[in-house]
């Protein structure tokens, strides 16, 4: 097995294999494994691959004729011819790990292997096929071996391969990888030499690909450089500025020397990097002998070159290899000039800052060098001869194919860059940077901007799902890169996330952006009606941009409002209208300006816009169709909570809804009128969001109403709902739905004749209680589980409640948060709340503003209830024992305190329902019976006694001596009903007042 030092040697692969077995089992082994393999092994871990994974993903519609499987077809032929007869598997896979073209040393070997090793197609990128040779290939940018149990896939341990990337000359770009691969116990130091070669011929077959008026220009440069070779210089790659250098930087660096070339003079810039070091780019004018005119640039290094290293060493298994102009002479005149003969043995070179082929040539820059004894060629097959082109052979930048220059061409130390370092006396260091046309630059370089542009639109537009907010982001990122100007209209329809019932004549202006304010565009908000001969009508008529480059000739646009459009020519000069098209639904057009001083669009900027705009509309309908559905819910969410307040006299309500930012949940509250002047509130949270959520929480709350109906008590209630929501959980499958997870709730019962407040909640947070002084708890209730766990009790509680005090019930999304702390913000509540005085409308508006966060990322629901108490004066009680006599006296007694309060037209009523009722408590109940009128809104009558049965009404027969009591006292009455007590019952009947 081939170490890092290069020297080979025999192994069992014993040792790798008990190292991934301690990988696998998750102990540490990096001091038994090569680092390449460690880190390799670390990703896989890291993207979730198991060692045995079934397959590899498969592609069929891969380029069969690409411009690297033209170059490499006659190597790979050539490398058959060698390795005939042996076990060897020959792949040639892109630069994405699809492996292209196969070949096999022993044409019988192909019907032995799984399809994967045999047809192209399928994907050895590491994230599919983990640790192989391919997809090491790829991460490591440099020729790499995996040996035997090295490799991360269980059906890979008895291969071993190597595999070295292939790079475009021109671009410095991986174009793909060449790979050997062969059984673990056949291993030759020699098949390193033999792949690195096959690779540089694959190379040199692209460079052929490349237009011949770039090596033309490259030759150029490469004779002027030798013709001046006895000026001392030190040639360095800027791409080798310090093996720490940032990739932002590159990216300045290649788009300053662009910008240089495309302007077609001479100039300088200087380069400032982002840690402080300084490049001067230069461009001068190059011509070739045949007439091609061109620019190179390349960079100056300020000041004699420091001591420390500023190359990256070659390692020590990498044969220096020299540059040959003679490969582009060969390859496009078939001779070499003198010149060019002259730096064919220079051992070392620099392909520094690369652009894509069209804008410019990144290439060698020499210095004088001592020509050393050539490098002795390693042994491999005659039919690869060495390489004798320039072959990029280790990157000193990431993607660029560079190779490095050290001065001299020695192996010692060049610049580095630190301050304090002792400088030589020197003169300063330069390279090659970028080589090409002007013209060609500049077009390269517009098609690179828009596709930046592009690319950054991608990341801009559609940040939220807001639509007025995403046609504002197109705008924002047309100005001021593509236009001067920006306005879009839309129809009012699409703001509400509707399809537009008329698109063509129903739109409002939406956005307007541009360089500055002074521009005289329709406001925001204003109807805008367009002729049509307008471009704007016209783009939304045809589906495709209008382009009008004058604007002054664009009779359509000035006829249109010739008022308006002539203040309008002062500041805009050309136009482009565009479409906002998705999915077969118009959404509304945006137009873009330019002002007098931008030089007008072009067929190239129609096209550009029409793109970026066709994207944007993508965004828009996204946002669109999200307001939608956010509305149905919303619609539903508040069609299913209270739509008002009841008619009550225990407690002052006011509440508040606020619904999350992203999504709408289930969060409700509720005002429940219960018997004996009591009221019910209760706040509730379903878990989850959307549709089903806001469907379950109106189930929820319409029983909870029900249960609280039925008088029962506060852990009745919840237990009943606890049983309801494992039901519908039960349920849900059934019916093809979600399963509901739970929800939580809390529920009080307010007795304003006793001023007590009975409270139970299911996993929701506990109330907040305001004493008349302003004191502020959050009385300790038993939490709970939340409803649906099923099986735990719950647990009621009696506060004291003086009147005048305030009981504010909320859900969690007003104290929790991704980045809320609850105990911080309880406090914050606290300090709201501790003011005496204020209306319940007030404390909603005040713990809203002050207590609920910005952008909510949950419902909000708040309940806020001041308490009041039922005058002693309006009630009225009588004990009496169990005795049939004593009915007349009760009866005499309440038609004394009704007349006291007013109710002499009520009290014919009132006698009958009371006689029933305590005659019936008196014949059928047991122990004391106690007798209370209640004067609120109704006149209230109660009869409670200690025996739990309750009566019932049922129709009697004509033959039955009884059984018409009840009734009559439902006639009599507005409603009747049995509330039961810890111990014992009450019966209760409502009279409505002035009834006789």
């Amino acid at each position: 097995m081939v170490r890092g030092g290069g020297k080979a040697t025999a192994t069992d692969g014993k040792g790798p294999a008990r190292s991934r077995e301690r990988f696998l089992q998750g102990e540490a082994v990096e001091a038994g494994v090569r680092v390449p393999i460690w880190h390799s092994w670390q990703r896989c871990r890291a993207l979730g691959l198991s060692p045995d994974q079934p397959g590899l993903p498969f592609l069929q519609d891969f380029e069969h004729d690409s411009r690297i499987v033209r170059a490499a077809v006659p190597v790979l032929d050539r490398l058959q011819s060698w390795f005939a007869g042996t076990r060897m598997n020959i792949s040639l896979a892109d630069a994405n790990g699809t492996v292209l073209l196969r070949r096999f040393g022993e044409p019988s070997l192909a019907r032995t292997l799984p399809a994967f090793q045999r047809v192209p197609g399928f994907v050895f990128a590491e994230q599919y096929a983990g640790t192989n040779g391919i997809g090491l290939a790829l991460a490591e940018r440099q020729l790499v071996q995996v040996y035997g149990a090295e490799h991360f896939a269980e059906r890979s341990q008895g291969n071993a391969c190597r595999a070295v990337p292939v790079r475009d000359p021109i671009s410095g770009r991986i174009e793909g990888v060449l790979c050997l691969g062969y059984p673990r116990g056949v291993e030759d130091p020699a098949l390193a030499t033999v792949i690195r070669r096959a690779a540089h011929a694959v190379e040199r077959r692209l460079l052929g690909q490349s237009s011949e008026r770039e090596r033309a220009l490259l030759r150029a440069y490469l004779d002027t450089r030798a013709e001046t070779a006895a000026l001392p210089h030190h040639s360095v790659g800027v791409g080798d500025l310090g093996p720490g250098i940032r990739p932002g930087d590159q990216a300045i660096l290649r788009e300053k020397a662009a910008q240089l070339i495309s302007r077609a003079q001479r100039a300088a810039v200087r380069v400032v990097l982002s840690d402080g070091r300084e490049v001067t780019l230069v461009s001068r004018p190059m011509t070739t002998p045949t007439g091609v005119e061109g620019f190179v640039t390349e960079a100056v290094l300020p000041g004699p070159v420091p001591y420390e290293p500023l190359l990256i060493a070659w390692p020590a298994e990498e044969p220096r290899l020299a540059l040959a102009p003679t490969g582009f002479a060969r390859a496009t005149a078939g001779s070499a000039t003198a010149a060019e003969a002259a730096v064919t043995r220079v051992q070392a070179t620099s392909v520094v800052l690369t652009v894509p082929p069209s804008t410019a040539v990144p290439v060698a820059a020499t210095g004088p060098a001592p020509v050393p004894a050539p490098v002795p060629a390693a042994p491999g097959p005659p039919s690869l001869p060495a390489a004798t082109g320039p072959v990029p052979l280790r990157a000193g930048t990431r993607g660029a194919g560079t190779m490095a220059v050290e001065p001299g061409g020695g192996t010692g130390a060049a610049v580095g860059g630190r301050p304090d370092a002792p400088t030589p006396a020197g003169p300063p260091a330069r390279g090659l940077v970028l080589v090409g046309e002007p013209h060609v630059g500049r077009y390269a370089l517009a098609a690179r901007r828009r596709l930046e542009l592009l690319s950054d639109a991608s990341t801009r537009v559609g940040t939220t799902l807001d639509v007025r907010r995403t046609a504002e982001e197109l705008a924002e990122t047309a100005v001021p890169r593509l236009a001067d100007h920006v306005t879009i209209d839309l129809p009012e329809a699409v703001l509400r996330g509707e399809e537009a019932a008329d698109p063509f004549s129903d739109l409002y202006r939406t956005v307007v952006h541009g360089i500055a304010d002074d521009c005289p565009f329709y406001p925001v908000g204003k109807r805008v009606d367009y002729g049509p001969a307008t471009p704007q009508l016209r783009c939304l008529t045809s589906g495709q941009a209008v382009l009008e480059p004058d604007l002054r000739a664009a009779m359509g646009w000035l006829a249109h409002d010739p008022q308006h459009t002539d203040a309008l020519l002062s500041h805009v000069r050309s136009l482009v209208a565009v479409p906002l098209v998705a999915r077969g639904v118009i959404l509304g057009v945006a137009a873009f300006y330019r002002g007098q001083h931008s030089a007008p669009f072009d067929d190239d900027d129609r096209s550009l816009l029409q793109e970026l705009a066709g994207r944007a509309a993508l965004s828009v309908d996204n946002a669109r169709r999200y307001t939608r559905e956010r509305t149905m819910v919303l619609a539903l969410q508040r069609s299913l909570l209270p739509q008002g307040l009841p008619d009550q006299d225990a407690v002052e309500v006011a509440h508040r809804y606020l619904p999350a930012e992203s999504d709408v949940g289930g969060d409700w509250y509720d005002v429940i009128p219960l018997s004996g002047t009591r009221v019910g509130l209760l706040v509730g949270d379903v878990v989850g969001h959307g549709m089903l959520s806001a469907a379950t929480m109106g189930r929820l709350r319409t029983a909870a109403r029900s249960f609280a109906e039925l008088d029962f008590s506060p852990d009745e209630v919840l237990t009943h709902l606890d049983n309801l929501v494992g039901r519908l959980d039960r349920e849900a499958p059934a019916t093809g739905e979600a399963g509901i997870i739970g929800a939580t709730c809390l529920y009080a019962v307010y007795d304003p004749t006793t001023q007590q407040c009975s409270m139970a909640r299911a996993g929701h947070p506990p109330p907040a209680l305001v004493l008349p002084d302003g004191t502020v708890c959050f009385p300790d209730l038993p939490a709970g589980p939340p409803l649906g766990l099923g099986g735990l009790p719950f647990e009621a509680v009696d506060v004291d409640l003086p009147e005048d005090s305030r009981l504010v019930l909320y859900t969690d999304g007003l104290i929790e948060g991704r980045n809320r702390d609850v105990d911080v913000v309880l406090g914050r509540l606290r300090d709201t709340l501790a003011h005496p005085g204020r209306t319940p409308e007030e404390i909603c508006e005040t713990v809203l503003d002050t207590v609920a966060p910005v952008h909510p990322d949950d419902d909000i629901a708040l309940l806020v209830a001041r308490t009041r108490a039922l005058a002693p004066d309006r009630i009225a009680t009588w004990d009496l024992p169990a005795d049939p006599s004593l009915v007349s006296e009760v009866r005499s007694s309440a038609l004394r305190r009704l007349a006291d309060w007013g109710l002499e037209e009520t009290a014919f009523a009132a006698e009958l329902v009371l006689s029933e009722l305590v005659t019936n408590a008196i014949r059928h109940g047991s122990g004391p019976v106690r007798v209370r009128l209640l004067h609120d809104r109704t006149l209230i009558c109660e009869v409670s006694d200690h025996s739990n049965t309750a009566p019932h009404l049922r129709r009697a027969a004509t033959t039955d001596e009884g059984g018409r009591g009840l009734f009559l006292v439902a006639q009599l009455t507005r409603s009747w009903g049995t509330r039961y007590l810890r111990e014992g019952k009450v019966i209760w009947a409502e009279c409505a007042l002035g009834a006789a």
